[in-house]
């Protein structure tokens, strides 16, 4: 008698949970296009809609890649965290704090454009890191769980957010309801292109540096050697609770440099919307690349492409509750995929007469 049962592998392949991650999201199509064949939609005109929105023209091309600088840099916050066993769920209050903060030197000081944006970068991201610093020094000193800190800090930046464009910045000068005046420095256009601006380089650099550090540093291999086993690393020497603020300072900076890019380059006024939950988008990339910057990199593009080709599906009339299920569909097929990559399947024989499995 044969039993089949799943045994997790001692250990995991890079190329191996990639290609599952690919399958997942394959069949997270399939089983996409199945229900919008059952309501009686075309899911291959569909499927061309959402190509040509991101791939058939220049301007396709340039907004995907502008979703996706914050996705992306978000979700390299994030990502660095979890090197650590750490979960920085307030990404996104982090990215609106370092768009705040941007706005007040952005509205305020009408310098040359180059120091400007500096200056804008370097508060940006000490408003992110200073956003985290409380729920890093709890994990790090109290053990206090940075799931819940982090969390609940996202909502306070939303309505610092929103009391600052209802109240003491709100541009009276527009119609614009609920918004800050215009900063007066943005980021330049690539020579050629329409509207991508040169923050796009950020997350690609800043992928670049990450993986040399996790590669060729000492300081690299101390944050693995932490998020393995904290006690073994510091019996090591290391200084855990030191090196898990730092960490999570980096990762608020990261996040809140992203609020200001995205301010800068694309929404240029500061209001309630202007993250369309890009925290939250660059958790789930880095939560399903498994720790991989270049996985990171391809699934943030990914995700990024997904969110563009909604928005022009849903002007064509696409309900939102069906995009959202698409998207959904799609990423719970790659988290499935991730998951089986870290199984096999092993065929037993059962003895009945000898009650033992060979």
């Amino acid at each position: 008698m044969n039993t089949i049962r799943f045994e997790r592998r001692a250990t995991s392949d890079a190329r191996r949970s990639a290609a599952f991650r690919v399958l997942g999201a394959v069949a997270g199509i399939l089983v996409a296009g199945l229900v919008l064949l059952i309501t009686s939609r075309n899911p291959f005109t569909l499927l061309g809609d959402a190509f040509d929105a991101n791939f058939g023209s220049q301007r396709g091309l340039e907004e995907t890649a502008i979703y996706a600088t914050p996705i992306l840099l978000n979700g390299l916050a994030v990502a660095l965290s979890l090197r650590m066993k750490i979960w920085n769920i307030g990404a996104d209050g982090q990215f609106l704090m370092g768009a705040w903060a941007a706005t007040g030197v952005g509205i305020h000081w009408a310098g040359p454009d180059p120091l400007v944006l500096l200056v804008m970068a370097l508060v940006g991201a000490a408003a992110g890191a200073a956003w985290i610093l409380i729920p890093a020094l709890a994990r790090a000193y109290w053990g206090v769980n940075e799931i819940i800190t982090t969390l609940l800090l996202n909502f306070v930046a939303l309505q610092l957010v929103l009391w600052a464009t209802l109240g003491f910045w709100r541009d009276t000068k527009s119609a614009v309801v609920q918004s800050a005046p215009p900063v007066s420095a943005n980021l330049p256009v690539f020579p050629g292109l329409d509207f991508l601006h040169i923050g796009f380089i950020a997350p690609l650099v800043l992928t670049a540096v990450l993986w040399w550090v996790f590669r060729s540093s000492t300081w690299g291999f101390e944050i693995d050697t932490i998020g393995g086993n904290p006690r073994a690393a510091a019996f090591a020497g290391i200084n855990v609770p030191v090196r898990i603020v730092l960490v999570m300072l980096c990762t608020g900076a990261i996040a809140g440099l992203s609020g200001m890019i995205h301010l800068s380059g694309y929404a240029f006024r500061l209001n309630g919307g202007i993250s369309t939950n890009y925290g939250l988008s660059g958790f789930i990339v880095a939560a399903l690349a498994g720790g991989s910057f270049i996985g990171l990199l391809v699934g943030g593009l990914f995700i990024a492409s997904m969110l563009h080709a909604g928005i022009t599906l849903q002007a064509k009339g696409l309900s939102t509750y069906i995009i959202l299920a698409i998207y959904g569909a799609i990423l719970l097929g790659i988290a499935i995929g991730e998951v089986a990559a870290r199984y096999r399947m092993v065929r037993e024989r059962y003895d009945p007469a000898t009650e033992a499995v060979r």
